[in-house]
């Protein structure tokens, strides 16, 4: 069996072949698949060293594979990626086994310090603390400073991934950060 640093699980080709090419160029060796049954099949010829696994797959969902592939590569390290992102799922996806939990978007440099993290294993606790989920406002607002950070603060390259149009994008920097 052949072994791989990375196996990437995500409907969406356009995603899973750009971080792909960003993973390689990194130096990693990368496999992609869109389904579970298609990651599976890949896994019997491969041994993953590190899983990103997306939570919405098609009309399944990623926490299935997460079991499947702990009792294949006990030593396998997994992270469950998803736009959809919530306390539930992400009690969920540890629970399962997955080592960490991480909200798209998400740039290569987090999903590897995520999966690299020295960090213990995430372990859940039958008290979970309450956490108040962040206003949409706050959430925007943190989704803009992400991608601005991401374009190392070029407000035209943040505005185009963003789908806005630059001076929206000026005006909304304006403002003052939302409180959650």
């Amino acid at each position: 069996m052949e072994q791989v640093d990375f196996l990437v699980v995500d409907d969406d080709p356009a995603f899973g072949t750009a971080l792909k090419r960003s993973l390689e160029r990194k130096g990693f060796s990368v496999i992609v698949a869109v389904s579970i049954d298609q990651a599976l099949s890949l896994c019997e010829r491969y041994q993953p060293k590190k899983a990103v696994i997306d939570l919405k797959l098609e009309k399944q969902s990623g926490l299935t594979l997460i079991p499947e592939l702990r009792q294949r590569f006990a030593d396998v390290r997994m992270l469950m990626l998803t736009g959809y992102s919530s306390i539930a799922t992400a009690v969920d996806a540890i629970k399962l086994g997955a080592d960490n939990y991480l909200q798209k978007p998400a740039g290569t440099r987090a999903i590897i310090e995520a999966l690299d993290s020295a960090a213990k294993p995430a372990t859940i606790t039958s008290e979970e603390p309450e956490i108040a989920a962040p206003s949409l406002q706050r959430f925007t607002w943190e989704h803009i400073q992400q991608a601005l950070k991401d374009n190392d603060g070029n407000i035209s390259a943040t505005a185009r991934q963003l789908g806005m149009h630059r001076r929206t994008l000026q005006r909304k920097l304006q403002k003052r950060p939302v409180k959650s």
